[in-house]
């Protein structure tokens, strides 16, 4: 057995894990004085104060799978003692305490979409005036050199950017302090620009060697006419791309520009606009839903885009729901226009795309008899949520787990309209406080 040390070894640790992210597994047992990040090895090395502080983590997490985006990492003592200056400088890395800089060199990890001048001066200009930008490509991955007027801004931006991910789930950033004192730029292009300069030329541009997936339709990622980059919320076509990298699914063309839905032959005692949001929300973001006065057996449910309109289409025609077949087409219409009789859902925080767009995207499929449910109270038993559900239906089977630290359930009724009605009139519902969320699980069984 390895002889305990201050130095904890952390294994599977994937590109889309940041530093910050095993600094949060190990602080609560004490202060990480140094951390040494093995990207070629998918390896970590963190040293703690003591070896007391170490010890009490191996021994917590001996116990509990310790799990960071969803992947499970493994601990064990270093046979290193102590880390020293020349362990993280054969990483190739500057020492995390070296002098601040107005120049930051950033690595962008995990990238599934094309990064270029524009995106990332949306990224870092809010912490200050960025001066120049400079893009490359090296064996480390896709770098870039940001300079600041000032080197308290690059400070600033170093300490709220680092780890972060530009959009959700992808293109991390790994950030230091560069050694240069200036940035020497010659053209204003995609791949650098003098923000104090605009008068440079712009050099012939050739193909553009970052990644990409395809040349039209949705999987043209070049950022044309794409809205400013936000944390936590991605670009559309970039959640596209990242969750179907290997194909759409079956039946979607990813063409379609039509973003309102005509939904009829519901039932109009059971159904209203919440309730469509609760289904149609699980196929993209919602703008507004109007049912129709002269025909209460039809309403209009207009989505973000075409793409989500698409699926929506796809995976809910024919769908049964309170005893109706649903009808669901495109609608003649582009858009609803807002009144009084339209309810809003364009700035609801239930909309399911705002975050973690490509995990949502990839779980979209038609109505299921199995629905997962999320956000649930932590001391919650299969009990009360047969209490809560089992008015819309036979529950053949339940399952309560834990996440990272999150209570979670699987629900499998005896048929699909069950599961359906259960999710839209329970969807977005509470118990004991909590908000719970629901969505189609495609398990076959628990």
């Amino acid at each position: 057995m390895t002889e305990a040390s201050k130095v904890i070894h952390v294994r599977n640790v994937g590109q889309e894990i940041s530093e910050n992210d095993l600094l949060q597994l190990l602080q609560p047992f004490g202060v990480v004085t140094k951390l040494v990040m093995l990207r070629a090895k998918n390896q970590a090395l963190l040293q703690m104060y003591d070896i007391s502080s170490a010890v009490n983590a191996l021994q917590y997490y001996s116990n509990v799978q310790p799990s960071v985006r969803g992947r499970n990492v493994y601990m064990q003592f270093s046979s290193h003692q102590e880390l020293t200056t020349a362990d993280q400088g054969s990483q190739g890395r500057k020492d995390q305490d070296s002098e601040p800089n107005r120049i930051l060199l950033v690595t962008i990890h995990h990238m599934l979409y094309p990064i270029t001048v524009e995106v990332l001066h949306q990224v870092f200009s809010p912490h200050g005036f960025v001066e120049k930008i400079v893009t490359f490509q090296k064996s480390a991955g896709f770098q870039a050199l940001i300079q600041y007027q000032s080197r308290q801004c690059a400070v600033q931006a170093r300490n709220t950017l680092q780890g972060r991910n530009i959009y959700d789930g992808c293109c991390q950033l790994d950030i230091q302090y560069s050694n240069l004192s200036e940035l020497q730029v010659n053209y204003n292009n995609d791949r650098s620009r003098d923000f104090t300069n605009p008068s440079l030329p712009s050099e012939q541009r050739g193909k553009s060697s970052q990644l990409g997936y395809g040349d039209g339709g949705l999987y043209s990622l070049h950022p044309t006419g794409a809205r400013a980059v936000t944390f936590g919320q991605m670009n559309n076509a970039a959640a596209i791309a990242a969750a179907f990298a290997e194909g759409l699914p079956p039946g979607i063309s990813g063409t379609n520009d039509r973003c309102t839905i005509l939904v009829s032959n519901f039932n109009p005692d059971k159904i209203d606009e919440d309730k469509l949001f609760n289904l149609f929300s699980l196929y993209g973001n919602i703008v507004r839903i109007k049912i129709l006065h002269n025909k209460p057996d039809h309403a209009l449910v207009e989505m973000e885009d075409g793409f989500q309109a698409e699926l929506a289409v796809h995976f809910l025609k024919g769908a049964v729901l309170f005893g109706r077949r649903l009808e669901v087409n495109y609608s003649k219409y582009s858009n609803i226009t807002p009144a009084p009789d339209a309810h809003e859902y364009a700035g609801s925080n239930l909309n399911r795309f705002n975050r973690n767009a490509v995990k949502n995207y990839r779980y979209c499929c038609a109505p299921t008899k199995m629905i997962h449910i999320s956000t649930l109270p932590q001391d919650i038993s299969d009990s009360d949520l047969l209490a809560h559900l089992e008015e819309h239906g036979n529950i053949v089977s339940t399952k309560v787990f834990e996440v990272n630290g999150k209570k979670q359930a699987l629900v499998l009724f005896e048929s699909e309209e069950q599961a359906a009605e259960a999710l839209v009139c329970k969807h977005a519902s509470k118990i004991d406080g909590n908000t719970i969320r629901i969505s189609f699980s495609q398990l076959q069984s628990i």
